[in-house]
């Protein structure tokens, strides 16, 4: 099987950003998805262009357009998002992002009927019912297909500090998990999701594309739903390791820093380096850590096993890249990593939150606050 890649202009971004529609009174999820997509589709279209449907009838995506900076695509966004509020405020329907809702539970949820998403339940069943889960992929272009696998492989480096940052699903059905990110858990029992395998060449990829189609694995690429994948129609590395995040602040500090690993590594190929690579044990290891310890988590650092605390390495990768993130344009959403450092991840605030209120409900009450604010409501956060 042949996988054509179609090369972009180096760098270039796109963010999806998945929310859940809640009510403004009780917090519950409520499926009102299709309502409000009618009411934001352009006169004459079929859909909206940057608002998107998806798997449950809770959640819409909005999406930006192909940006060259990080602050093009937060401009992008927050459009979108206006014209969201506006439709989601005569029904009573709020707003909020996280990996996980804190107390809705899954078996209640309606699934948006689509051949593809009727498909996947009806393949996965329990498993794929659960999938009450939100997050934020962040598309990088890449101008050459050799690039591509060398750069996804050198990411898995990164997974820790992305999950750590992002972490925002400690609840699960009213319960806490003890998890700083139970999504990242969830996620992985379905078919083709998780870490990806690292493959040394293109051939192999199209290989294992072949096989997972010959046995009905798959019916298109694009049903590969690696936690970090190629997607090879946009010219992109597609990151899809971060939960859902409250706020812009943070979507745009997350999609900052992977930019800018992005485009170092590539800059680093054009050089003729090799990029380092881990064992795919030490990968999954750290995918482990920080979906249970979040920003407290010892990650492994290299191939000979060598740890650090992650936050102490996310303080001096912000340091390394700053030259790039001046470049790129994206120096002060880079720098907003430290704000997240600084008032804590978002399971760390909403975990607070909960304390602070007694109960959950409180929590989406925060979560719904913050996203209007657009930046997480600091405090003494660190567990």
């Amino acid at each position: 099987m042949t996988i054509e890649f179609h090369p972009s202009r180096p760098s270039t971004l796109g963010v999806e950003w998945e929310l859940a529609l809640v009510d403004k009174v009780s917090g519950q999820l409520v499926s009102v998805a299709e309502e409000l997509l009618d009411a934001v589709r352009p006169p004459g279209a079929d859909e909206h262009p940057k608002i998107k449907q998806e798997l449950l009838l809770n959640t819409i995506e909005v999406i930006t357009g192909i940006c060259r900076t990080v602050p093009e695509a937060m401009t992008d966004i927050r459009a979108s998002m206006a014209e969201v509020r506006e439709a989601s405020e005569p029904l009573g329907v709020g707003l909020m992002s996280a990996g996980t809702h804190p107390f809705s539970v899954w078996h209640q949820q309606k699934v948006t009927n689509r051949a593809r998403y009727n498909e996947l339940i009806e393949r996965t069943q329990w498993w794929g019912r659960q999938m009450l889960i939100y997050g934020v992929h962040v598309h990088v272009g890449i101008d050459s297909r050799d690039k591509v696998l060398p750069i996804v492989n050198s990411l898995l480096r990164y997974y820790p500090h992305l999950q750590a940052l992002s972490a925002s699903s400690p609840f699960w059905g009213g319960d806490d998990t003890n998890y700083a990110s139970n999504r990242a858990l969830m996620f992985q029992q379905l078919p083709t999701a998780g870490l990806p395998f690292q493959f040394g060449s293109w051939s192999e990829l199209e290989r294992y594309v072949d096989d997972m189609i010959k046995t009905g694995v798959i019916d298109y690429f694009n049903e590969v739903r690696w936690d970090i994948r190629p997607s090879p129609a946009l010219g992109t590395v597609e990151v899809r390791v971060c939960d859902g995040v409250p706020t812009l602040l943070e979507l745009g500090a997350i999609s900052a820093l992977t930019q800018c690993l992005v485009d170092d590594m590539s800059r680093r190929l054009d050089e003729g380096e090799t990029l380092p690579t881990m064992p795919s044990w030490f990968v999954q290891e750290n995918k482990w850590r920080s979906a249970r310890y979040g920003l407290d988590a010892i990650i492994i650092l290299d191939a000979e096993g060598n740890e650090r605390l992650v936050t102490d390495e996310l303080a001096d990768l912000i340091e390394r890249l700053a030259p790039t993130a001046e470049r790129l344009g994206c120096a002060r959403q880079l720098d907003d990593v430290r704000v997240i450092l600084r008032a804590g991840a978002s399971y760390q605030r909403q975990r607070a939150a909960a304390r602070a209120g007694g109960d959950l409900p409180s929590v989406v009450r925060a979560l719904e606050a913050e996203m209007r604010a657009e930046v997480p409501f600091e405090g003494p956060y660190r567990s």
